[in-house]
């Protein structure tokens, strides 16, 4: 539990979504199960995120129940004195009406029971659709039990609906208190790719073996020390071309004099991820080839950041660092004039898919793939239609959604370069993307994780420190 965050921010949270489920609607939110990893051992454990947003409790097995006149409900362990010597401290029922600001507490053992009766005589049972295994049977089975009771005048919700709607609506505009999280997180994982850089470089000229996997332990050190609880994400540390697996993972490949290392990662903490990405030269000196294709990808960077600001659209930063990226592929010749023709012409046939085939961004929040729509809430009736000219597809196009002060997104454009015919051999094998987390802000955008050097010659200069 985050003993640093007043109960009364998820009191207000559990109050506002209260206020949106109907006159007489019920909402119903468990938490993430624990998972076993293999024979008597589990994997590290990590609560839900919708859970965790309205309660800031992460300890597992419990539920959350909240009703339209904004009463909440919580089911969570009992208090087990012998199971906490094994398992650790449990807050129990009783302890969780002060500690949480919830209006009840019952042991989880309870819940068979108790929901029935929280379900009687409500019109609309909300909870979150397709993410909790075997949620839907459960729900239908306290449903079963509230209709075998309609003869005696109970009444049976008629409508279920989709709480995710809602929290996610509430989950994309990031308050004071988050942002200044994600700011810590942010800057934890900075310091991590710091670390990693001139650990790398100095490794190397020390004539020491240097594999992914140690690159990837200074990234875990440097989280872990700054009070991070968990990394966000499964690290990406890719040397030479391996860097041009988008998900590649952390793994024993060497790192040598003359690679590029594209490192992938970020922290948790509290419950709210950061992301970053930066490619290096492994000893620290980009060779031309590589110091041309990344002043490329940097600008692409520096484009979508500027048109990143309220009024804007979700998809502007992509459309501007795709024609900053597609000229420069033009410019060095990764694409043929002759063959794919003028700048306009690449854009509209995505002929630089090859080498860049990803979106430049995503929400970022306490997922690193945070919930929220990409689409423009009041704007979703207004649909056209195109076909792909790459895949041949019908594609229906929406509005996309309008950037407000509070929502925060990444930024991570890139190039990646596999050998193929006419692709010029001096760039062959070279993957790079640049990553940071954007906060939009009244006048624009604050990119806060900038405490790793972002521009080739500050990189060079930290790896010579």
């Amino acid at each position: 539990m985050n003993t640093t965050v007043p109960t009364s921010l998820y009191a207000q949270r559990r109050a506002h979504m209260a206020a949106q489920l109907g006159g007489n609607g019920i909402a119903i939110i468990p938490t993430a199960p624990e998972r076993q990893r293999n024979r008597d051992s589990d994997f590290l454990y990590r609560h839900d995120s919708y859970f965790y947003y309205l309660t800031g409790f992460t300890e597992p097995n419990a539920w959350l129940v909240v009703t339209s006149d904004g009463r909440s409900t919580l089911f969570c362990q009992p208090k087990d004195l012998e199971r906490e010597i094994w398992d650790g401290y449990r807050l129990g029922p009783e302890a969780a009406l002060g500690a949480l600001g919830v209006d009840a507490a019952f042991p989880v053992t309870d819940l068979e029971q108790q929901m029935p009766k929280l379900l009687e005589n409500r019109d609309t049972v909300w909870f979150p659709f397709a993410i909790h295994e075997g949620l839907e049977q459960r729900v239908a089975g306290w449903l079963n039990r509230v209709r075998a009771r309609v003869r005696y005048g109970a009444l049976c919700p008629e409508q279920q609906r989709d709480l995710c709607a809602v929290l996610d609506e509430m989950r994309l505009v990031k308050d004071a208190h988050e942002q200044d999280i994600m700011r810590r997180a942010a800057a934890i994982s900075a310091r991590a790719h710091v670390r990693t850089m001139q650990a790398c470089a100095r490794m190397l000229r020390e004539g020491k073996d240097v594999r992914e996997y140690h690159l990837d332990a200074e990234l875990m050190h440097e989280f872990r020390l700054g009070g991070s609880q968990y990394p966000a994400y499964s690290s990406i540390v890719a040397a030479g071309p391996n860097a041009c697996v988008l998900h590649y993972r952390a793994d024993v490949a060497p790192v040598r004099e003359g690679d590029l290392v594209l490192i992938d990662a970020g922290c948790e903490l509290d419950g709210y991820a950061s992301d970053i990405t930066r490619t290096f030269p492994a000893n620290g000196r980009f060779t031309g080839p590589q110091r041309t294709l990344y002043d490329i990808v940097l600008a692409s960077q520096e484009a979508a950041a500027a048109v990143t600001k309220p009024g804007a659209r979700f998809t502007d930063p992509h459309d501007a660092a795709v024609r900053v990226l597609a000229q420069g592929m033009l410019d060095v010749g990764l694409l043929d004039r002759n063959k794919v023709g003028s700048l306009d012409d690449v854009i509209e046939k995505r002929a630089y898919f090859p080498f860049y085939m990803h979106r430049t961004g995503h929400w970022l929040g306490m997922d690193v793939h945070d919930c929220g729509s990409y689409v423009e809430p009041g704007e979703l009736g207004q649909v056209s239609e195109r076909k792909d000219p790459l895949s041949g597809e019908t594609i229906k196009n929406r509005p996309s959604r309008i950037l407000r002060p509070g929502m925060v997104l990444t930024i991570e454009p890139g190039i990646y370069v596999r050998p193929g015919e006419g692709v010029p051999e001096q760039f062959h094998h070279i993957g790079i993307r640049i990553e940071d987390d954007a906060i939009v802000t009244p006048s624009g955008c604050e990119l806060i994780t900038r405490g790793v050097p972002v521009r080739a010659d500050e990189i060079e200069t930290l790896m010579r420190g």
